[in-house]
């Protein structure tokens, strides 16, 4: 072999392995088999916003996509029927202080002539009655005045909790019926909501690691018992997980089990005319051996790659060093 082939040869190999400090022995090594599926954006508390009063929609406060405190005036509705009882009562409540007061003053003149020996005890008696009947009358139009200002009170539509408006299914000026909804209020934060295929229900754990496609983890907070449509219902928690657009998908990768492979550094794999090869220790010395790689993984801070065909376990991968470049 001439001096300038060999010297190619020779740094050609030497790059990709330079990452072997000593030679390895390969050994199969677990590792864990991720599904792809696509997850939800759910909100954790998602409560509706209900008209407790019948009546015309007077004003609406919020549109889809506010963020709202909890107690905050989402729609007023008004019953116009309310303000007419109210205007009875009051005039009944008139009347009744009229006879109230003719009463008091019947009662009055009574008690002056039962001094005076006049009239009689029972007469007295019979005009302090009606006093008490009349104040009652009166108390008792104040407390239905009360139910009927309460129930005004009741066409203000709050927010049940803090959050972001995610419906609005009315408009401003529709008749709304007790126990509408108004709005829909979404809050207490947002969690992935996933469908996987019931054969890896039994791989899912509780507190298990989920992988994002943007790089992030997130945590399997919950596999729910019910299966539907051949599928199981799972909710990760992703820290930082924004609530601008509940109902957006995102790619999410689960642990579904674990598999024994073999592994070598992804940079003592050299790739000539679309072959790869690595450099194992053999009787004969170092050669290059042919073989398919896989799939990427990282163990330790190390990029390693999985081979498919083309060593066993108890091959020896060696250093850069250690090649032969004759």
């Amino acid at each position: 072999m001439s001096p300038l082939r060999k010297l190619l040869l020779t740094a050609a190999l030497l790059t990709p392995l330079a990452a072997l400090a000593e030679p390895v022995t390969l050994a199969p090594v677990p590792v864990t088999d991720w599904k792809a599926v696509y997850g939800t954006v759910e909100a954790k508390d998602r409560i509706p916003a209900r008209a407790r009063l019948g009546g015309t929609l007077v004003s609406l406060a919020v549109v889809e996509g506010d963020e709202v405190e909890a107690g905050q005036e989402l729609a007023r509705i008004v019953d116009d029927k309310l303000d007419f009882q109210l205007a009875a009562l009051a005039a009944q409540k008139k009347s009744l202080s009229a006879q109230l007061a003719n009463a008091e003053t019947d009662l009055k003149r009574g008690e002056e002539l039962l001094a005076s020996g006049v009239t009689t005890t029972q007469r007295v008696d019979a005009l302090r009655t009606q006093v008490d009947v009349l104040n009652g009358q009166i108390a008792a139009l104040d407390a239905q005045a009360e139910v009927i200002g309460q129930q005004a009170r009741e066409g203000l539509v709050l927010a049940p909790v803090a959050g972001r408006v995610l419906d609005v299914p009315v408009t401003e000026g529709a008749v709304a019926m007790p126990g509408e909804v108004v709005a829909v209020i979404g809050g207490g934060g947002t969690f992935l909501r996933i469908a996987v295929p019931e054969r890896h229900a039994q791989a899912l754990r509780a507190g298990d690691t989920i992988r994002l496609s943007e790089g992030t983890e997130g945590r399997l907070a919950r596999v729910y018992p019910l299966i539907e449509g051949g599928r199981v219902t799972a909710d990760v928690e992703v820290a930082d997980l924004p609530d601008t657009h509940v109902g957006a998908r995102l790619l999410v990768r689960l642990p579904v089990g674990e598999r024994e492979v073999l592994l070598v550094p992804a940079a003592s794999v050299v790739t000539r005319a679309g072959l790869d090869f690595v450099g194992l220790q053999t009787a004969d010395g170092v050669a290059l051996r042919s073989i398919v790689p896989g799939e990427r993984h990282e163990v330790d801070g190390v990029a390693m790659v999985e081979v498919i065909s083309g060593l066993v376990a108890g091959d020896v991968v060696v250093p850069a060093g250690e090649v032969s470049h004759d």
